[in-house]
């Protein structure tokens, strides 16, 4: 990325550096399961840090995890990932933000997807 002579960004360059910023995906095992945490917005051209993610936790843990109160746009790239994965191994979905929680029940999904409120909750059932 270019600088201003300066060192400081243009309004422009910041607002690039901003939007440039991708989907995050932080992992971690917890009580036996492994979580996965993901923010962002998600969509055909974002999913695959995720989508690998959670088909190698299912491939190697009892019981997957997915913490998606961060998560800001998903569609049905997302949406087919998660029941992939629940039909894999165990999958979670722990606090889903308004977005997924309104897809999941718009697509009936939510009565295939079993939904905790707390990490914990849904590593322990």
């Amino acid at each position: 990325m270019c600088t201003s002579s300066t060192g400081a960004m243009s309004p422009l360059e910041s607002a690039t550096v901003d939007a440039s910023y991708g989907p995050e995906v932080r992992q971690y095992e917890y009580r036996g399961a492994w979580v996965i945490v993901a923010a962002g917005a998600y969509d055909m051209g974002s999913i695959t840090p995720l989508r690998q993610a959670l088909h190698t936790a299912a491939r190697q843990y009892p019981k997957v995890v997915l913490e998606a109160s961060a998560v800001t746009f998903a569609d049905s790239t997302f949406l087919n990932l998660l029941i992939l994965t629940n039909e894999i191994g165990t999958l979670r979905v722990v606090a889903p933000s308004v977005q997924v929680r309104r897809l999941c029940e718009i697509t009936g999904v939510d009565s295939v997807l079993e939904v905790r409120q707390t990490i914990e909750d849904a590593a322990s059932s």
